[in-house]
């Protein structure tokens, strides 16, 4: 199975070496042609305005939105949900707060369970992170952080406020697979 890296910004490196981990074939995207033959994509961390920026340029927006519609997972992880919710994409029936645990000396990690991924705790790491600031009646929050979803899911779309790249725990990645489909090797 074939899952895309937006690769235009971003550590689409530690996504792709993720997936290789679960035994997925990650694919860096740049064009929109790119997109016609995968099962799934992830949009990266990066900065929400240059990513945006770089979608509509490319014509890359359309084609994520086509890929969407298709019933496709997509993965937003920090920059990448802010890049999904209403204002921006208008895939995901959020609203995403820029920078709400605080700027990049602000950055941390935190233990977050999330719904699906069993009892024990996800080693998240934010960084100028986001948080959901509001769902519609469709998302089912599966985290939250000091009282904001932080995880979340609609239909084929999940997003992440934290950066599951940059740990070992491949929960995260494991879930996105199984949105599309896809068997991985979780604990590989």
């Amino acid at each position: 199975m074939r899952v895309g890296v937006l690769a235009i910004q971003g550590d689409f490196e530690a996504h792709a070496a993720a997936l290789e981990k679960l035994g997925a074939a990650p694919v860096e995207i740049r064009r929109p042609g790119e997109l016609d033959d995968l099962d799934a994509l992830i949009i990266p961390g990066g900065e929400s305005t240059t990513i945006s920026m770089g979608l509509a340029s490319s014509g890359l927006d359309d084609a994520i939105r086509r890929h969407a519609a298709a019933g496709k997972p997509i993965l937003g992880t920090c920059a990448g949900l802010i890049v999904l919710d209403r204002r921006h994409l208008g895939l995901m029936d959020i609203e995403a707060r820029r920078n709400a645990f605080g700027r990049q000396v602000r950055s941390f990690e935190a233990d977050v369970t999330v719904n699906g991924l069993g009892d024990e705790p996800l080693g998240a790491v934010f960084i100028r992170a986001p948080w959901i600031e509001s769902v519609g009646d469709d998302v089912e929050v599966l985290a939250e952080l000091d009282g904001h979803p932080v995880v979340a899911r609609q239909r084929n779309l999940l997003v992440t406020s934290f950066h599951p790249e940059l740990t070992d725990d491949l929960r995260v990645h494991a879930l996105f697979l199984a949105l599309a489909g896809i068997q991985s090797r979780v604990g590989a």
